[in-house]
């Protein structure tokens, strides 16, 4: 039965008249869509109850939750996020170069805001490894020197201009700034632009940015922070200088915490994975282990070990960002605003696409601009979505962010009461923790062969992003990442796909003559495809290649066919010169007489612009002053509407002489060629 249906539908046959555009338009009634209403749509959404819910997402999926079954998972699911945000928190943190305990103020106040406003409900938000170390490039830039000794620790030296948290501040609210621009004038489409080669090479040469500027840390290192360009590679230079000098406590220290942290990832934590849905929290295991065997060791004070310091307790005061430096960071600021709303919006899509849930990115635009806003007036850095801790909560069975009420709640104790306990943290520790962290990152580097086995276009950008990020600076080489990418969108706009068709026997099928062999080319017309836009910097390539394909260039073929009638009058002669023959046998050679018709498939021209449809007025002129009519088929109605608007007299007199599709076009053709045959005169009925 199953195939004998198969057999029917192969057998259906579909006959219809077949049409030009015009009488296509006439016949089912077209009509131009009309543009949108402005006000009354600006009305609609103005109601209260949809704006109210718009702005306050927390209000839709709050109603529909269900305590018994969600509270528990989403309380598991919290415990479990406020452990690793305390060792990632101080970690970051001091990519910032600013107080380990920021990066805990981060994963406390924005994350609180972002619970009323974000539309995702399981991103979470706080430190990013990449966010935080485009922030310290900020704040090595503009705060005094005095705040940081030889050595990147606090200097007992008078401070007199910014301090580092007052620069990171700055950011944070030019951040917010940015981020409601972007929401106001609904730019969420904005994070389009960083493609997923751009963001991989982008990611790749930041992990290389982390690795290096850790690497005094890890070996106890005295070296100085440098400002500007290819900071990586003075850093690299300053510790082949002071390689001699490594405090053997801080490499030891190094090695075994990332040793240990590397087999729990590679080994222990699989094993665990399989018995229970928790994660072994080895990063804070690691934070306390080492904080007991620095105090009780005295570690500081023997053998030089630089530990995290002072860690003030309780909440931070609020106090406004130093609005006269907004200026001097805005470019940082804007940097950091669309990284981190990519890698945030990102992240919430492939979660909402997972749990079947709706995000919307104009408004996590606006909740991310009032978190930052909010957190600059509680000493936090720019915030962004974690990709690990974002994944835990998911995988640990968090349902919404009151997984971040329960976080909140955790940090709250830790910043009350607990926060003195890690004063006496190497910071070898934390280095190591960020190192560990970085192996997924670092694993991208072996992404670059795959967009080269794709794309070598693709690989180039990759590796120019990945080269300036990595040696001469993150802002740098976000632009010229960006840079690539729109040059090779420009790029491969000039190459646009061209082909000639031919149609597969006894269907309407026409494919590339060169692809499929089942496809002919039909007696006496070309049929040229061209995909891609025609404009004024396309015009040219559509020309050529048309003429390259179908084999004719009118203007030659002009001069060639008056040559030819010239030497067919002189050979008309009695006995004409062998010179004359020998240059009549050249001429007809050169001339063209197969093409009878020619047919320009549009189906794949998105655009054309009035330089294109110039261009084409004259291409089609040319070939009609040889007595080949050019039909436009497939023409999508944006195109046609262009074509008839450019030069609507020439239109009236059937200048563009446009079909719905190659089959009707080819049909036409065929049947004008048959009628005549049998007449000098036909009328073809459409």
């Amino acid at each position: 039965m199953h195939d004998k249906r198969e057999e029917e539908l192969g057998q259906i046959r579909i006959e219809r008249p077949f049409y030009e555009h015009k009488q296509l338009r006439e016949d089912f009634q077209y009509e131009k869509p009309k543009r949108p209403n402005a006000a009354r749509e600006w009305k609609e959404n103005l109601r209260i109850k949809k704006v109210f819910i718009g702005f306050f997402p927390i209000l839709d999926w709050l109603g529909k939750y269900n305590w018994k079954k969600d509270l528990f998972y989403d309380i598991i699911s919290g415990i479990t996020v406020a452990i690793m945000h305390i060792p990632q928190g101080m970690a970051y943190a001091m990519l910032g170069n600013v107080a380990p305990v920021v990066g805990i103020y981060m994963a406390f106040f924005p994350v609180l805001i972002y619970l009323f406003f974000g539309t995702s409900r399981h991103n979470s938000l706080g430190t990013f490894s990449v966010a935080c170390l485009m922030t310290g490039k900020a704040v090595i830039q503009h705060s005094d020197p005095a705040y940081f000794d030889s050595s990147g620790n606090s200097s007992d030296t008078e401070p007199t201009g910014y301090s580092p948290i007052q620069v990171a501040t700055a950011v944070t609210f030019v951040v917010a700034i940015v981020h409601f621009i972007m929401f106001v004038l609904r730019l969420g489409i904005v994070s389009a632009l960083l493609s997923e080669t751009l963001v991989s090479g982008f990611t790749t040469g930041a992990a290389i940015q982390v690795l290096v500027s850790q690497i005094k840390d890890l070996l106890g290192l005295s070296i100085p922070r440098f400002k500007g360009y290819f900071v990586n590679v003075y850093t690299l230079v300053a510790v082949f200088e002071e390689i001699g000098n490594v405090n053997v406590a801080a490499l030891i220290i190094s090695f075994v915490t990332i040793t240990i942290s590397a087999l729990n990832n590679d080994y222990l934590k699989p094993i665990i994975a399989k018995r229970s849905p928790f994660p072994f929290p080895m990063e804070l295991v690691a934070v306390v282990v080492g904080t007991l065997v620095s105090k009780y060791c005295n570690l500081s004070e023997q053998y030089g070990v630089n530990v995290v310091g002072y860690i003030a307790v309780g909440l931070p005061s609020p106090a406004p960002p130093p609005f006269a430096l907004l200026s001097d960071v805005i470019v940082d600021g804007i940097t950091i605003a669309i990284v981190s709303y990519t890698i945030t919006l990102s992240m919430a899509l492939i979660f909402a696409q997972k749990l079947d849930y709706e995000v919307d990115a104009n408004q996590e635009a606006f909740a991310m601009s009032l978190s930052n806003f909010f957190g600059s007036f509680f000493s936090c850095m720019p915030v962004c979505t974690s990709l690990s801790r974002s994944l835990i909560q998911q995988v640990v069975g968090g349902v919404t962010q009151l997984a971040s009420v329960v976080s909140c709640l955790l940090l709250l104790v830790v910043l009350l009461w607990i926060g003195p306990f890690f004063e006496q943290l190497p910071k070898a520790v934390l280095a190591s923790v960020i190192v560990v962290a970085l192996k997924g990152m670092l694993r991208q580097v072996l992404e670059f062969w795959k967009f080269w086995k794709l794309s070598k276009m693709d690989a180039v950008v990759w590796m120019g992003t990945f080269l300036t990020v990595a040696f001469v600076s993150i802002d740098i080489g976000l632009l010229c990442g960006i840079c690539l990418s729109l040059a090779s969108i420009f790029i491969l706009s000039f190459r646009p796909y061209t082909c000639l068709l031919g149609q597969v026997k006894d269907t309407d099928f026409y494919l590339d003559v060169k692809r499929y062999k089942s496809a002919k080319e039909i007696d006496g017309i070309k049929i040229f495809h061209y995909s891609g836009g025609i404009n004024f910097a396309t015009k040219t390539i559509f020309k050529d290649d048309l003429i390259r394909l179908v084999g004719i260039n009118p203007q030659k073929e002009v001069v060639y066919r008056a040559k030819l009638a010239k030497y067919l009058e002189m050979a008309e002669e009695t006995k004409p010169p062998t010179k004359t023959l020998n240059k009549l046998e050249r001429v007809q050679n050169k001339v063209n007489t197969d093409l009878r018709c020619l047919v320009l498939d549009f189906s794949s021209v998105s655009y054309i612009d009035p330089s294109g449809v110039t261009m084409l007025k004259s291409t089609i002129e040319s070939f009609t002053k040889l007595d080949i009519p050019v039909y436009i088929a497939s023409c999508k109605e944006p195109v046609y509407e262009m074509l008839t608007k450019c030069d609507p007299e020439y239109c009236s007199k059937a200048g563009f002489r446009s079909f719905p599709s190659v089959h009707d076009a080819v049909h036409y053709s065929t049947e004008l060629f048959r009628s005549s045959s049998k007449s000098s005169i036909t009328t073809v009925r459409l």
